[in-house]
């Protein structure tokens, strides 16, 4: 009677820790598949600014210092080697790049009327829009993964196995800066 007493307890405490492996393992790929979205609107901004720096050059040739900063940092976004917080760094200078680019369109009025342009600033507003909503759902599913890993029994289970908590994506100090409206 015991011995069946004693084959229930450890069988109810493998069952726990099995699925509370599971679902650690499946919080952490959830946030891996986040982190994937972040890259995949990346990637459709980095294919993009090309053609826009091709349209702007047209227009602005003395402002090839910027077109290249821009370049440079759409390169750098793209080094298969970088951290995420080194992408995110960069992705962060390369939005200040991408406002003055779109600030030099008020000074070349034939700029600011071009089809193309118009349609490549479209496309990347809608671009950043959708970076900005899967940065939202990454900072979610790290915030949920983490918790996972931080409760009890889970975060027994979490130290045996080596799962470690994910850094949420913050946003730049020159972002949060309040935006100069001039009329």
């Amino acid at each position: 009677m015991t011995i069946i007493i004693l084959i229930g307890i450890v069988a109810v405490i493998a069952l726990v820790w099995i699925v509370s492996y599971n679902s650690l393992v499946k919080h952490r790929n959830w946030v891996e598949e986040s982190w994937a979205q972040i890259d995949v609107q990346l990637k459709r901004r980095y294919d993009l600014i090309p053609n826009l720096v091709e349209t702007v050059k047209g227009y602005a040739k003395h402002e090839q210092e910027t077109l290249t900063q821009v370049i440079e940092k759409r390169n750098k976004i793209a080094e298969p080697n970088a951290s995420r917080n080194e992408r995110i760094e960069e992705d962060a200078e390369l939005n200040g790049l991408l406002r003055q680019l779109f600030a030099l369109s008020e000074s070349y009025p034939e700029l600011k009327a071009n089809e193309n342009f118009l349609h490549l600033q479209e496309e990347l507003s809608g671009t950043e829009n959708k970076i900005a909503y899967a940065r939202q759902a990454y900072n979610s599913m790290v915030m949920r993964y983490n918790t996972k890993i931080e409760s009890f029994p889970q975060n027994i289970i979490a130290s045996v196995h080596s799962f470690t908590r994910n850094d949420m994506l913050d946003i730049p100090d020159e972002e949060k800066e309040p935006v100069q409206v001039r009329f």
